[in-house]
């Protein structure tokens, strides 16, 4: 018997649902792609704050099993779909993960995440404040991945996926990869991973040249 498609609420730009979107690939799992239009706020539609009440992409709908924030969707995926390769369950490896999925949601998202926000989306952030703490992750991810090919060891993990996207257009928002080597490395590495696909670039900060 097929697994039935998950109904995977999307917006291609966004880098919260493109973790989604490459955990989704990596499982190999069926998909029914459901765009949202954020320009025309179809995010705060009754219909969709039914799914999610913070009128946020991404969700998704796994046969009636409705989850929302991309985070919470790799922790689902992985301990429903990933037979215990993408999510350590002894304490110290699922400690080391959940870190790194902080990582994803504090200074990512108030990095690299928000430099991209202000060039693609006009968001108003403070360019140079939001650059700097980029550079000041982007330092401690460099000095960690020295030590080993992923975030959390010698397989590739959610922790991964969380940090991937966002950092992978860390250009877009100004934010140069240049003097990070092992960050950059990092990036083919999961680049390369089987089921691997690529978050849509914009010509915007330093892709505009």
């Amino acid at each position: 018997m097929s697994q039935p498609a998950i109904k995977f609420y999307n917006f291609p730009r966004s880098g919260h649902a493109h973790r989604v979107e490459l955990m989704l690939s990596l499982l190999e799992l069926p998909v029914e792609t459901i765009f949202v239009d954020l320009a025309k706020g179809a995010h705060k539609q009754p219909e969709f704050l039914a799914l999610n009440a913070f009128g946020q992409v991404p969700v998704i709908d796994d046969q009636g099993v409705v989850i929302a924030d991309s985070n919470a969707i790799l922790v689902y995926l992985a301990q429903r779909y990933g037979n215990g390769r993408w999510l350590p369950t002894d304490p110290v490896g699922a400690a080391q993960v959940q870190r790194w999925l902080s990582v994803a949601a504090g200074p990512i998202a108030f990095g690299p995440a928000a430099a991209r926000l202000i060039t693609v989306f006009g968001a108003t952030f403070n360019p140079e404040e939001v650059i700097a703490r980029a550079h000041v992750l982007l330092k401690v991810m460099d000095q960690e991945l020295a030590a080993r090919p992923f975030l959390v060891g010698q397989q590739a993990t959610i922790a991964d996926v969380a940090g991937y996207s966002y950092i992978a257009h860390a250009p877009e928002g100004n934010v140069s990869l240049a003097d990070y080597p092992h960050v950059r490395a990092w990036l083919a590495r999961i680049e390369a991973l089987p089921g691997f696909v690529a978050m849509p670039s914009t010509a915007a900060g330093l892709k505009s040249a």
